[in-house]
């Protein structure tokens, strides 16, 4: 039995009278293309005749001992009419209009076609896509110049908001590629390339949009805010990490997998990390994604573009960003007292520091409650899983920023809070003295002073 290459196929489809058929191989064609195509016995073929007798393929020619000998001999006459059979079989095919069945799988769309009319209610859409409909749009219009694609000869492209929604049902769900599938009436293959894509253009073109650190101006607002919260003054801030569960790597496992996991949930346990600084309603002013779950929260922080960028001018100078006993105490950095044996003035300080990461830590629980892909073992590839993760960031912060409140009845999920004191617990002199007379204003006068 003979085989063809891609190549060598197209070619004949121009040999029987066509043109050039790239345009026929779609999303979820484009792993058959790249393997041989056999040309005898297929039963494909023979359903294009729908049972006539002339069918080019269906009848199948019988070789003589002398062909048989020529080609085993080095001659190529058997290979031309195998080729002149194909060229047929396929100028019959498409000059009865039968080709189009070669290539495209009926599928069913209605779930989809129900949701996407605008009778459709709001309030259930918001149920499905964790975000309401005008936001969706919003989302739909910033990406459309990124995903669209234009239509074919064979086929007509899928709409933007189609490819949107694949990918939104996807993060929200976390529901597996197979019932995306049907539900949206596309090839498996499809809906993970279009997942993908998706999650690409919103990290690339959307995220230095929607997640960046605030301005002046903002920043003023944040810092009045969580005063209003805390009592301590000057925080622009909270930062917070997370772990995401990964499948066991086939490459630098021990760096990915996580003790306290694995400790907490009695077996081996691998994840990602995700450090963020949240402002005072919840929303991303910096993301760090990527690191292996074996890394401290201090680890990931010195890895930071945070860390790394933080003497440029107008990012973090006399302000504060907050964070856990896991972090270092540093001129930017205020962190709650760690040893035992605490004054009120500590206690009172560390009170007030929990209130202003509850922020950050409600951020990461709102995050997980509306991305459902975050609340089990990923299955995403690793080399992925960023992107994937950048784009949980952005929707995040256009759903927050757009009122689009997680309902916790349809969203259940507990954050587990796996602090530890940071190796470096002090790493300024004058950043200690500056915490203790911010605990002692808050002490005796109720109110919180920055010292820098």
């Amino acid at each position: 039995m003979s085989s063809l290459t891609a190549a060598q196929f197209r070619s004949l489809f121009e040999m029987a009278g066509g043109e050039d058929i790239s345009f026929l191989f779609g999303d979820d064609e484009a792993a058959a293309v790249a393997a041989p195509v056999e040309l005898q016995g297929k039963r494909g073929w023979e359903e294009v005749d729908q049972g006539e007798g002339s069918g080019a393929v269906a009848a199948k020619r019988q070789r003589s001992p002398t062909s048989s000998r020529e080609n085993s001999s080095g001659s190529n006459e058997g290979g031309q009419e195998e080729v002149s059979e194909a060229a047929a079989a396929m100028a019959a095919a498409v000059g009865r209009g039968g080709g189009r069945r070669l290539w495209v799988k009926e599928r069913d769309s209605e779930w989809w076609d129900m949701v996407s009319s605008p009778d459709y209610p709001d309030s259930e859409f918001r149920k499905a896509f964790r975000m309401s409909k005008a936001t969706f749009e919003v989302v739909c219009d910033e990406l459309a110049a990124a995903v669209a694609k234009e239509d074919t000869m064979l086929r007509a492209a899928i709409p933007v908001r189609k490819r949107v929604a694949v990918c939104v049902w996807r993060l929200a769900t976390g529901e597996p590629l197979r019932l995306v599938s049907k539900r949206f009436g596309l090839g498996i293959s499809t809906c993970h390339k279009l997942v993908l894509e998706v999650c690409a253009a919103l990290k690339a073109m959307v995220m230095p949009k929607v997640v960046r650190w605030p301005e002046a101006g903002d920043a003023a607002a944040i810092a009045a805010h969580f005063e209003a919260i805390s009592g301590i003054s000057g925080v622009v801030g909270a930062i917070y990490t997370t772990h995401i569960p990964i499948i066991a790597p086939k490459s630098n496992v021990a760096s990915y997998y996580n003790r306290r996991h694995t400790e907490r949930n009695q077996k081996t346990s691998y994840s990602m990390t995700v450090q963020c600084v949240v402002d005072s309603t919840g929303a991303f002013t910096d993301v760090c994604i990527g690191w292996p779950g074996s890394n401290s929260d201090e680890e990931v922080l010195e890895k930071s573009a945070l860390y790394l960028h933080r003497g440029v001018p107008g990012l973090i100078q006399g302000q504060w960003v907050v964070g856990g006993g896991s972090f270092p105490l540093m001129d930017w950095m205020l962190v709650p007292y760690t040893h035992q044996n605490l004054t009120w003035a500590q206690h009172m300080l560390n009170e007030k520091v929990a209130a202003v990461r509850g922020v950050a830590r409600d951020a990461f629980e709102r995050l997980k409650r509306r991305w459902g892909c975050l609340q089990k073992r990923t299955e995403v590839k690793l080399l992925d899983l960023p992107t994937v993760l950048g784009a949980c960031c952005v929707l995040h912060n256009i759903c927050e920023r757009s009122g689009d409140a997680v309902d916790d009845a349809d969203c259940a999920f507990d954050l587990f809070d796996d602090d530890m004191v940071a190796e470096n617990a002090v790493r300024s002199t004058a950043a200690a003295q500056a915490r203790d007379a911010i605990a002692h204003n808050l002490l005796h006068s109720g109110a919180g002073a920055s010292f820098f």
